[in-house]
């Protein structure tokens, strides 16, 4: 795998893009979204489906190391060939990029020995994984990217609690760098330390000195405001390599995605498609690149619909049940181009599975037509503008949908 960043444009601020290659010579432009997988595949897209997705931005997915924790054992795993044999992709097409986030919380470190190691939630109940028996999972499942272990905290800990997340996040990736298989090293190290801005800055300096591929940003979507993300985001990206990958978990939202692009974060791992795809709601919000908007002082005109805010369709509403028009006109996705409100209306009323699929089509789509226009702002020096505008008329979409309400 190979990550270069393309050259800076003006007046975009720190906001870049970059070029991932994998595969066979399969390159990826970002700022990009992984997709959210339960053990390699997308939570409700079935296999002979992903083609239906967008080339080749669809291409990248997350999986979590502690799905794979029970039933298949990490020694038939690695007796297949990797997680890419086990669930069916090809891994010249695909690429999969090991996280250990699920619902991590760390052991107290009684004897500073960290012996304890990482403590999760699994279906048979909570279970505690060492880095040793975690490079043995990674070094079996063979993906293209992984995260090791670090220790989050939720921005509510104490000054204490911060410093004892970076000083066991370092002392485990140095573990797990020196059990890693000398074949699989592409590896991102993670910078932790809650909203500590001092933590964070002391965390990024100690994995920079790594010999990592690049950098994994956790800790967030865990309490912090908006300021003090972003204060957190410049402590930690000013002291990164600039030309090394950066990905981050926790922002989600559009808003919050464009905040992590002004920080200069090249991928973002994110449920925030699972979580409304479950809910029975389709991505509405517009997609134009308005910056003129911004310049003349025009605002959107919201159009006012029940069962809409502007930024998100509820499909479950009555008021679909009969309309036979697409979540999104001109959307290209698969199920625009085939079905209607009305048929998801019915296939959620009567809780039939084909409705999460199409939903799940339609939001990854739009969600990643989100990431290329963004990509398409830098490119023209104009994503200050763009990040602007987006925010302000999602403001007043949701504020007129709460007046309405």
């Amino acid at each position: 795998m190979k990550f270069a960043v393309q050259k800076a444009w003006s007046n975009s601020g720190r906001a870049r893009v970059g070029v991932l290659e994998f595969g066979s010579n399969h390159k990826i432009e970002t700022p990009s979204l992984l997709l959210s997988t339960r053990k390699g595949l997308p939570l409700f897209i079935s296999p002979d489906l992903l083609s239906s997705l967008p080339f080749p931005d669809s291409h990248l997915l997350q999986v979590s190391p502690f799905h794979f924790l029970e039933g298949i054992s990490a020694k038939t795993i690695s007796d297949v060939g990797g997680l890419h044999d086990v669930v069916g992709l090809n891994s010249n097409d695909y690429g999969l990029v090991a996280v250990p986030r699920d619902s991590l919380v760390s052991l107290p470190d009684c004897d500073g020995s960290n012996k304890f190691g990482a403590s999760f939630e699994t279906p048979g109940g909570r279970r505690l994984i060492k880095p040793s028996d975690y490079m043995n999972l990674i070094n079996s499942m063979k993906p293209n990217l992984w995260v090791t272990l670090a220790d989050e905290v939720p921005a509510w800990v104490s000054q204490k609690r911060n410093k004892i997340s970076v000083d066991r996040t370092i002392t485990w990736l140095d573990q797990c760098l020196s059990a890693q298989n000398p074949s699989n090293v592409v590896v991102l190290g993670p910078i932790v330390g809650g909203s500590d801005v001092e933590e964070r800055r002391r965390c990024a300096v100690e994995v920079s000195r790594r010999n990592v591929f690049g950098y994994w940003i956790g800790g967030f979507g865990l309490g912090e405001s908006r300021n003090e993300r972003s204060d957190l985001l410049s402590a930690i990206t000013d002291h990164l390599p600039e030309e090394k990958l950066r990905q981050i978990c926790g922002l989600e939202l559009p808003e919050e995605v464009l905040q992590g692009v002004a920080a200069g974060v090249d991928l973002f791992d994110s449920t925030y498609i699972y979580h409304l795809t479950l809910g029975g709601f389709g991505l509405s919000f517009p997609l134009e690149r308005r910056t003129r908007a911004i310049e003349k002082d025009v605002a959107i005109e919201p159009i006012e619909k029940a069962g809409s805010d502007q930024t998100k369709i509820n499909l479950r509403h009555i008021i679909h049940r009969k309309d036979m028009s697409p979540i999104v006109e001109d959307c290209a996705c698969y199920t625009c181009r085939n079905h209607t409100k009305a048929y998801i209306n019915h296939l959620l009323n009567v809780h039939e599975m084909l409705a999460q699929i199409l939903l799940e089509i339609h939001n990854t789509h739009h969600y990643l037509a989100f990431f290329r226009k963004i990509r398409e702002a830098i490119k023209a020096g104009e994503f200050e503008e763009f990040h602007a505008m987006f925010v302000k008329n999602r403001r007043e979409h949701l504020a007129v949908s709460s007046v309405c309400a």
